[in-house]
């Protein structure tokens, strides 16, 4: 499962696992220090919001070229560009000084920290394992030209299946980032399967936006995305050669975001 839907509000799963991360390091803290007076709530999302701003800051640092063009894009959070550790150690840094500065804070502050990381930790542990272990579903798709194909006949090269449709912003938004790095990057095979659209529909957006792009496949019934455990558009799915899951993306994919998930296929080469 790639995203949870609460009422109207779509979450990936990564996300919701931090939030609740959080609230259980919250909850945790507000039970050890209730007799002593001693909530650490506010320190918590302190250390929280320097971990965001750590991690981004780091992923902006790493993908830095492809930010020159537009500066902006550094306080755009919608494309999920963050690097983790470096936000963690900040934001450990950060409750170190409050332990040492602080004694009534230490012990409810301390087992929060480790109620929270246990919850993240062990949480992503899991994630990972099943995401991992997912193979390419078996479906069966249509080219532009009305030919009949299976996920399973791209199998052989690294492979990026993005799930979008016309009327959504972000895959409109995305879609020139995806085309040019499909040009770039001829080691990688990009399949462009569109969700539930008539060909007209998709021919003509392509054409408005002047976008030349190989591999855009129709699911007529919009079968995908629930196989693969999400209904949020767009959603971006990475797999190895053999066709075994290595990573998601749910949303906007900015050229940084993107550059870093097709890093994933440089480490998976090297192992």
């Amino acid at each position: 499962m790639l995203s949870v839907n609460l009422g109207p509000l779509t979450m990936s799963v990564a996300h919701l696992l931090l939030l609740g991360s959080l609230l259980v390091a919250t909850l945790v803290g507000w039970w050890v220090g209730r007799n002593a007076g001693s909530n650490p709530e506010n320190r918590l999302f302190l250390m929280f919001l320097a971990g965001v701003l750590g991690a981004r800051c780091a992923f902006v640092v790493r993908y830095f070229e492809q930010f020159k063009s537009d500066p902006w894009q550094v306080i755009d959070l919608r494309d999920g560009g963050f690097i983790a550790w470096p936000g963690i150690l900040l934001a450990l840094l950060l409750g170190l000084y409050w332990l040492v500065r602080q004694p009534p804070m230490r012990r409810p502050l301390a087992m929060a920290l480790v109620a929270g990381l246990l919850a993240w930790g062990s949480g992503s542990a899991v994630m990972r394992a099943l995401e991992q272990g997912t193979r390419l579903p078996d479906v069966a798709l249509t080219t532009q030209d009305g030919k009949a194909v299976e996920l399973s006949d791209y199998v052989g090269k690294p492979l990026v299946v993005n799930l979008w449709a016309t009327w959504c912003p972000p895959c409109r938004r995305e879609m020139p980032v995806l085309a040019a790095a499909q040009e770039r990057h001829a080691d990688v095979t990009f399949l462009f399967v569109n969700q539930g659209e008539t060909e007209d529909e998709i021919k003509r957006f392509l054409n408005a936006g002047q976008l030349n792009m190989d591999n855009v496949l129709l699911d007529s019934h919009a079968r995908l995305g629930p196989m693969l455990g999400s209904r949020a558009l767009p959603t971006t799915v990475f797999y190895d050669a053999q066709g075994r899951q290595l990573g998601s993306h749910l949303g906007e994919l900015s050229e940084a975001s993107l550059l870093q998930v097709l890093d994933l296929f440089k480490k998976d080469d090297k192992q």
